[in-house]
């Protein structure tokens, strides 16, 4: 018997291009998004769920929402 393998949608910012507006930071329910020395938001993937909320929110469209596998 094989392991079967789970996927999970999880949030992912282009730390390159993220302006750190925090708006992302406002709308995820579960807190799992902060900005990361005043120059990035980071995304904690034990926390993420990957609702796609902030990727609605973000007004310079850096958030993608991918499937990952656990």
């Amino acid at each position: 018997m094989g392991t079967r393998t789970k996927a999970k949608r999880r949030a992912f910012i282009r730390t390159d291009i993220c302006v750190a507006c925090g708006c992302c930071v406002k709308v995820c329910p579960l807190g799992a998004i902060q900005i990361w020395n005043g120059i990035w938001a980071k995304v904690d993937g034990s926390r993420c769920v990957g609702c796609g909320k902030c990727a609605r929110e973000c007004p310079a469209s850096v958030i993608e929402i991918q499937e990952v596998t656990v």
